[in-house]
C-alpha cells in the first residue's frame, strides 16, 4: 500500500472524484501538501474551474487561481493516483428511498482505472454498511484486484457546511476510518495535513456518526416546528416562548423553519431505510420527517388562509416569493421547500413570481421550471413571502425599504424572521411567521 511519504513526495497524486460542494473545497487544501487530481464526469463543471469559476461560491477566485490542482474529465487519470476520494451526492429518490446510483457510478469508474497498491475514500453519506458492502465489491469486481491485499477502503464523512465561512475544512475535526489499522493510520495522515481528525473504530461506525449528525438535527427542528403548531393555536409566539426557555443552561435553541437540501431533509432517509430491512420501524426518526416536509404546504395553506380571512380577493393578489434556494447566502436550490410552497401556491391559480439573487437562473428553471426575475423587474407585491434569510435580502426588505416592493397594506410573511413584527406593522402591512 502507497505509504505517506510517498503522496507527499508528490510522485503520486491525490484524486479527488467528484467537485461539488464537498470536493473542491476539499481538493483545495490537500493541494496545499500534495499533488492532487480533480476529477468530474461533467465537462462545463471542469472548464468552469479551468477558468477559475466555481458556481458553488464555496472557494474563491483567488483559491482557485493559485491552487496547482488538475482537472480531467478523461477517468484513465485516476490510474496515476494512489489514493482516491470518492465525493459525489447521494440523493434520495422519489419515495424517500436511497439513490446510490451516483456513488455505485463514480466506484466502477474508479474500479475500472484502480492500480495496486491504491487506497479509496468515500466521502458520501450512505447508511452503515454501503462502503464494504456495496461499494468494495464493485471495485474488486471491475478492477480485478482484491481488497485488503492489492487496495484499501476506508470512509471519512463530508463535513462541508455551505455557505459558512467558519466551520471550513480545516476548522473541523474530521471522523476518519479505515478497513485496518494500516489503512486508518494512511487516511489519518493525510487528513491530518489539513485539519484535526478523530478515529472511529470502524467504517460502520463513521458511516454511522454521519448519517446520525443530521437526523439529530431534523428531529430537533421538526419538535420546533410542531411547537410552533401548537403554540398557533393558542395565540403563542414559539419565538417568545424560546427566547424564555432560553433562559435555561441546558435548553437547546432550535428553530422552526423549512428543512430541504441535501443534508438534513436526506440524511434521515439512509438510517431509515437501513432500519426498515432489518425489521425495525423508526417512529421517532420518521415522526420528524413527516412534520418537517409539511411544513411548506402548511405555510402556503396559512397564507392562503390569512388572505381569504381578511376579505382580500386570491384572484388579483400579486404574489412575490424571495427564496429559491435551500439556505441562505448560498446559490444550491436542490429540493428547496421554497419551491414547494410557489407550487401549491400555483395549484391555487395564484400569480406568483419568484425572486432570488443567489441562484442560477438556468439551474432553477431547469430544476422546477421556474423562471427567476431579476430586482428591477419586480413587480410591487400583495403578498411578500422572504422565504430565504440571504443577506441580501436583509439589506431589501427592511421596515421602512416595504414600500418599495409591497403595496400598502400588504402581507408580509417573514418565513425566516429577519424583520422585526411591529416595525413592519407600524409601516401599516400585515405581518405572518411560523
Amino acid at each position: 500500500m502507497i505509504n505517506f511519504s510517498q503522496l507527499q513526495s508528490k510522485h503520486y497524486p491525490i484524486c479527488i472524484v467528484g467537485l461539488g460542494y464537498v470536493g473542491l473545497p476539499l481538493a483545495i487544501e490537500l493541494s496545499k501538501t500534495f499533488s492532487v487530481i480533480g476529477f468530474d464526469v461533467k465537462e462545463e463543471r471542469i472548464n468552469e474551474l479551468k477558468n477559475g469559476f466555481d458556481r458553488t461560491r464555496e472557494v474563491g477566485e483567488e483559491k482557485l487561481k493559485n491552487s496547482t490542482i488538475e482537472y480531467s474529465t478523461d477517468p484513465k487519470i485516476i490510474n496515476s493516483a494512489k489514493f482516491i476520494i470518492i465525493a459525489v451526492p447521494t440523493p434520495v429518490d422519489k419515495n424517500n428511498q436511497p439513490d446510490l446510483l451516483l456513488v455505485e457510478k463514480a466506484t466502477e469508474t474508479v474500479g475500472k482505472n484502480l492500480s495496486k497498491d491504491s487506497v479509496v475514500v468515500y466521502e458520501s453519506t450512505v447508511y452503515p454498511g454501503v462502503t464494504e458492502e456495496i461499494c468494495l465489491p464493485i471495485l474488486e469486481k471491475f478492477s480485478g484486484l482484491k481488497a485488503g491485499v492489492d487496495f484499501k477502503v476506508g470512509y471519512s464523512p463530508e463535513r462541508i457546511n455551505p455557505g459558512d465561512s467558519e466551520h471550513t475544512i480545516d476548522r473541523v475535526v474530521k471522523i476518519v476510518s479505515g478497513m485496518d489499522e494500516e489503512s486508518l493510520n494512511l487516511i489519518a495522515e493525510v487528513y491530518g495535513s489539513i485539519t484535526q481528525v478523530y478515529k472511529a473504530t470502524s467504517i460502520k461506525v463513521a458511516e454511522s456518526a454521519k448519517v446520525i449528525e443530521n437526523t439529530q438535527r431534523d428531529i430537533n427542528i421538526a419538535l420546533m416546528n410542531e411547537l410552533s403548531l401548537i403554540f398557533e393555536r393558542m395565540n403563542i409566539s414559539i419565538y417568545d416562548v424560546l427566547d424564555a426557555a432560553g433562559t435555561k443552561w441546558n435548553f437547546l435553541k432550535f428553530y422552526p423553519g423549512l428543512v430541504g437540501g441535501h443534508c438534513i431533509g436526506v440524511d434521515p432517509y439512509y438510517l431509515t431505510h437501513k432500519a426498515q430491512a432489518l425489521g425495525y420501524e423508526p417512529e421517532v426518526i420518521l415522526s420528524g420527517r413527516r412534520v418537517n416536509d409539511r411544513m411548506p404546504h402548511y405555510l402556503a395553506e396559512k397564507i392562503i388562509k390569512t388572505l381569504v380571512n381578511g376579505g382580500r380577493d386570491l384572484k388579483v393578489q400579486k404574489f412575490v416569493l424571495g427564496g429559491i434556494t435551500f439556505k441562505e447566502n448560498i446559490p444550491d436550490a436542490r429540493n428547496s421547500k421554497s419551491a414547494v410552497i410557489y407550487d401549491d401556491l400555483k395549484k391555487n391559480n395564484l400569480d406568483v413570481v419568484v425572486f432570488d439573487p443567489m441562484a442560477y437562473a438556468d439551474e432553477v428553471k431547469h430544476e422546477y421550471k421556474i423562471e427567476l426575475i431579476k430586482e428591477d423587474d419586480l413587480p410591487k407585491a400583495d403578498v411578500l413571502i422572504i422565504a430565504v434569510a440571504h443577506d441580501e435580502f436583509k439589506k431589501l426588505f427592511f421596515a421602512n425599504n416595504l414600500a418599495r416592493f409591497v403595496n400598502p397594506g400588504g402581507l408580509v410573511v417573514d418565513i425566516k424572521k429577519i424583520l422585526v413584527q411591529n416595525e413592519v406593522e407600524k409601516e401599516g402591512y400585515q405581518y405572518l411567521t411560523l
